[in-house]
C-alpha cells in the first residue's frame, strides 16, 4: 500500500466516528473509485495475481488467472486452489510462505494443459495485514512458455557445438588411461623378459637357486601391480565411453506399467557391494500401496543410479543415505537423500550442465543424463541442498500420458 493511500485510511479510522453521512458517502465513493482503478490496473497486466488464504481458498484472481489456468469469476473464488492445480504440494507450499512475520518467497514451475498447453512460472509470498498477522499467501503465474521455447532452440542450435565440445573432452580423458595403459603393458613387457633370462640361467638339475626364487617372486609382484593397475584403467575407460553413448545417443523409453518401489529395490540390490564398502546407512521411506505408474523401468534404474552414486560419491563412511516414494497430485515421485556436504547456491544452477562437476573424477554427465531421462518421461526433476547438511534430488513424472483439454463448445 502507498504512503499516500495509508494516510488517507489513517485519516478516516481517526475520525470515523465524527463522519456525517455526508462524509461517509464521500470517503464510499473515493475507496469505490480506488477498488475500480486497482481492478482495472490488475486486469490489465499480463501476469496473473490470485490470493489464497492460509487454508488455501481462493479470495482473488485477475483476469490473466482466468486466461492461464481456467479459473472462472464467481465460481472458483472460495474454493481451494489444490483443486485447479493439483499437482503442486500445496501443504509444503503453505507452510513455507504463511504465518506470522514470515518473509519467505517461494519458486515453482510447472506445466498446465487447461484451458492451453503452458509453462508457468509461480512466485508466491505472504501477505501481511499488519505486523502480527497474516491475510494468507499472493501468487504470481507467468506464463513461461515463450521463453521456454526459446530456450530449448537455444539448446537445440547449439547442440552440435555441445557434441563436438563433448566428443573433444572424451577424447581427451580417453587419452590419459590409453597413456597409463600403455607404459604399464611396456613394464610387464619388460618384467616377462626377465623371467625368460632367470629361465635360461637356472642349472642343470631344473631347480632354482635361492636368489632366483627371490627374483621370480619379486617380479611376480611387480606384475600383480601392473596388472590391477590396467584392469583399474581399462574399468575407467569403460565408464568414460559408456557414459559418453548414452549422453549422444538417447533412446526414446519403453513405458510400460511399473512400480516405482521395485525399481528403488533393484537400484539398491545392485549397488549393494558399493554400499557394503562405504558402510553407509541406507534408509528407506517408500510408500505403501504406491500405484504403477507408466515408466521405462530400465532407464528408471540407470536415473537412480547416477543419483545414488552422486549421493555416496559427496558422504564419508558416516554418512546417510535415504531413498523415498510417494504420491502427489496425478503423479508419483521418488527421492534421493545423502547427509554430504551440500550444493553452494552459485552452483546449483550448473550442475545440469554437461561437464560440470564437483568430483575431481567425475565426467559431469551423470545428471545430464539424468535430467534428459526425466524430461522424456513428461517428469521434472526438483533439487533441495543445504550446505552442511546434504541434498535431496526428487523426481516427479504422471501417473498416465496427459492429454490436452479443450475448451466446450
Amino acid at each position: 500500500m502507498s504512503a499516500a493511500k495509508s494516510s488517507f485510511l489513517d485519516r478516516v479510522l481517526g475520525r470515523i466516528g465524527r463522519l456525517d453521512q455526508q462524509g461517509l458517502q464521500t470517503v464510499i465513493e473515493r475507496l469505490a473509485r480506488e477498488r475500480s482503478f486497482l481492478e482495472t490496473l490488475f486486469n490489465t497486466i499480463e501476469d496473473g495475481v490470485l490470493v489464497i488464504d492460509e487454508g488455501g481458498k481462493i479470495l482473488y484472481f485477475n483476469q490473466a488467472v482466468s486466461d492461464l489456468i481456467g479459473l472462472k469469476a464467481h465460481e472458483s473464488e472460495g474454493k481451494n486452489i489444490s483443486r485447479f492445480l493439483p499437482d503442486l504440494d500445496w501443504n509444503h507450499l503453505l507452510k513455507r510462505t504463511s504465518g506470522k512475520n514470515n518473509t519467505s518467497v517461494a519458486r515453482h514451475e510447472f506445466e498446465v494443459f487447461y484451458p492451453r498447453q503452458r509453462f508457468i512460472r509461480l512466485y508466491a509470498a505472504p501477505l501481511e495485514t499488519d505486523r502480527e498477522n497474516s491475510a494468507g499467501v499472493v501468487l504470481i503465474l507467468h506464463d513461461a512458455t515463450e521463453a521456454r521455447q526459446k530456450t530449448f532452440d537455444a539448446i537445440e542450435s547449439e547442440r552440435i557445438q555441445a557434441l563436438t565440445l563433448l566428443a573433444a573432452s572424451v577424447a581427451h580423458e580417453i587419452g590419459n588411461p590409453l597413456n597409463a595403459l600403455s607404459i604399464h603393458l611396456q613394464l610387464m613387457e619388460r618384467e616377462i623378459r626377465k623371467l625368460e633370462t632367470l629361465g635360461k640361467e637356472l642349472g642343470g638339475d631344473g631347480r632354482p637357486a635361492r636368489q632366483t626364487q627371490r627374483d621370480v617372486a619379486e617380479i611376480s609382484d611387480r606384475l600383480g601391480k601392473f596388472l590391477n593397475v590396467s584392469k583399474g584403467e581399462i574399468t575407467r575407460l569403460d565408464y568414460i565411453v559408456t557414459q559418453f553413448l548414452q549422453a549422444i545417443r538417447p533412446t526414446a523409453p519403453q513405458l510400460k506399467q511399473a512400480s516405482l518401489n521395485d525399481v528403488v529395490s533393484e537400484t539398491l540390490e545392485l549397488l549393494q557391494p558399493e554400499l557394503d564398502n562405504r558402510a553407509l546407512d541406507v534408509k528407506q521411506t517408500l510408500a505403501p500401496k504406491l500405484p504403477k505408474a507408466s515408466m521405462d523401468a530400465g532407464q528408471m534404474k540407470q536415473a537412480l543410479v547416477n543419483l545414488v552414486k552422486n549421493a555416496m560419491q559427496a558422504m564419508t563412511k558416516t554418512g546417510v543415505l535415504t531413498l523415498g516414494t510417494g504420491t502427489s497430485g496425478e503423479g508419483v515421485w521418488v527421492s534421493v537423500s545423502d547427509t554430504g556436504g551440500g550444493i553452494p547456491q552459485e552452483q546449483i544452477n550448473h550442475i545440469f550442465q554437461p561437464f560440470f562437476t564437483t568430483k575431481k573424477t567425475g565426467s559431469g554427465l551423470g545428471l545430464m543424463i539424468v535430467q534428459r531421462i526425466v524430461r522424456e518421461h513428461g517428469g521434472r526433476i526438483e533439487v533441495e541442498s543445504n550446505v552442511g547438511s546434504g541434498t535431496t534430488f526428487r523426481i516427479w513424472f504422471p501417473l498416465h500420458e496427459r492429454q490436452p483439454r479443450l475448451l466446450k463448445a
